[in-house]
């Protein structure tokens, strides 16, 4: 046992793609009848689905071939956060944000929990409004050396982050990509039960900053405490001394501030995504290495230099979104998705609301976008919550939560992967840091589902 290596991250992930291909010769290939819905979006059609006159068996060499064909699908998160990457590096350079780190370290040095709270607070907010998630990276490495410089680990920094916009979306008040999607295929007026769900929003704040806190206060107490102790590239560089904040870098991180002002202006307002984001954040490099004065070659090799940083992220986020390909390949989810809901049918209101917590938690590994999880699922979990006497406003609960924290765990999901990548965490240790407080989550979940449908919650 002492002997034993966990593989890297990349390799358990294609065993998990050979698990996924293995599963397109177990289960039957099959679909529902797909109908366009009142947004335009295609939704299945429930009580339709059928088990395909011959199945779809997939040549052994379809291991291979996907995996370029994801890296082009995904590819807007892939360009995005190379990017980003370099546009860091360029902001970086500058000495900016290690002298406004400075700053925050010598106000907050004795605070620490409040610094942490306040940063996971912030991310809940941002994904419980408007759908706050991807928009989250370019602070990445920024929270990490905020955190390491307080005796925290990466995990710590990592934690606040994905737990914030897990738990936002998990009950989520306004989200326009998961509740706002759920409730239209469901037939619920937009926006409704908002205050059900924000009521929920700060219990399920304490267990999620509570989880981390804890984590955090050993590695604080004692380095050796954590995860990734021993794991070099999980260490990011530690900075001894901190430049002064003069006129010059005031001037790249009011630049900075007002870049992602007009990121979050431009999502909610504008519906920008990875074209529009990736561009105004190249365009802000620009800017930056003007403002520093710095030559345009050498900004050139940093802007390269730290884009490069993410090849291997790159690559961890093709390879998931592999699994999926696959599964959609062989035509085989709308039959995971099948045979999860049909149970339900045959349970009391309480359980089945419960059921539909877990069978949600268990399609995100298969279907880790939540729009889509929305329109695959919710049309058969709608109908059957008329059945088994559930209001479709509890159906629409059980899917967010069953969307937003398993998000912080499966590894198909893009933007998890993405965050650990960029620092070095392997998946093995990022498991054992979140899979207890998934667990506290899902039962925390579970109890909030029966008190909505004691309470009649529509």
């Amino acid at each position: 046992m002492n002997s034993f290596k966990v593989p890297h991250t990349l390799v358990l992930l294609f065993f998990m793609m050979i698990f996924a291909y293995l599963l397109t010769w177990i289960l039957p290939s099959g679909s529902f009848e797909m109908a366009e819905s009142a947004s335009g979006h295609k939704a299945v059609v429930p009580g339709t689905y059928q088990v395909s006159d011959e199945d779809i068996n997939l040549p052994i060499w379809n291991l291979f071939t996907v995996i370029p064909r994801a890296l082009g699908e995904a590819q807007g998160i892939i360009f995005f956060l190379f990017l980003i990457g370099g546009s860091i590096a360029v902001l970086r350079s500058t000495g900016a944000i290690d002298a406004v780190l400075g700053k925050v370290l010598k106000r907050f040095s004795h605070r620490p929990a409040l610094l942490l709270f306040m940063s996971c607070a912030a991310f809940m907010l941002g994904s419980s409004t408007i759908g706050m998630a991807e928009e989250y990276i370019p602070l990445v490495l920024i929270l990490i050396t905020l955190c390491v410089s307080l005796k925290m680990d990466t995990i710590s920094a990592v934690g606040s982050m994905v737990i914030g916009y897990g738990i936002g979306y998990g009950t989520a008040v306004l989200n326009p990509f998961t509740l706002l999607v759920a409730q239209g295929v469901a037939e619920v007026p937009p926006t409704s039960g908002w205050a059900f769900r924000l009521a929920l929003f700060a219990p399920f704040m304490i267990i999620g900053f509570h989880h981390l806190w804890r984590y955090a206060s050993k590695v604080r107490q004692d380095p050796a405490n954590s995860y990734v102790y021993g794991i070099s590239e999980a260490q990011p560089p530690e900075v001894t001394e901190y430049p002064k904040l003069d006129k010059r870098k005031l001037s790249i991180l009011v630049l900075t501030f007002i870049a992602l002002i007009g990121m979050v202006i431009g999502i909610a307002k504008f519906h920008w995504y990875f074209i529009e984001l990736g561009a105004m954040f190249f365009f802000l490099a620009i800017l930056i290495a003007f403002v520093a004065g710095h030559k345009l070659d050498d900004a050139a090799k940093t802007f390269t230099h730290g884009a490069a940083e993410l090849t291997g992220t790159a690559l961890l986020i093709g390879f998931a979104r592999s699994i999926e390909l696959i599964l959609s390949d062989a035509q085989v989810l709308h039959t995971v998705v099948n045979g999860l809901a049909t149970p339900l049918s045959h349970l009391g209101a309480e359980l089945s609301a419960v059921g539909m917590l877990f069978i949600q938690s268990v399609l995100n590994f298969f279907i880790p976008s939540g729009s889509g999880q929305a329109y695959v699922t919710m049309p058969i979990m709608a109908p059957i919550s008329d059945i088994v006497g559930v209001s479709r406003q509890v159906a629409v609960l059980a899917y967010q939560m069953g969307d937003g924290f398993m998000n912080m765990i499966v590894p198909t999901n893009a933007v998890l992967m993405g965050i650990i990548g960029m620092c070095g965490i392997p998946y093995n240790k990022w498991f054992k840091f979140i899979a207890p407080l998934i667990l506290k989550l899902l039962l925390a979940g579970s109890i909030s589902l029966v008190i909505a449908v004691l309470i009649g919650y529509q």
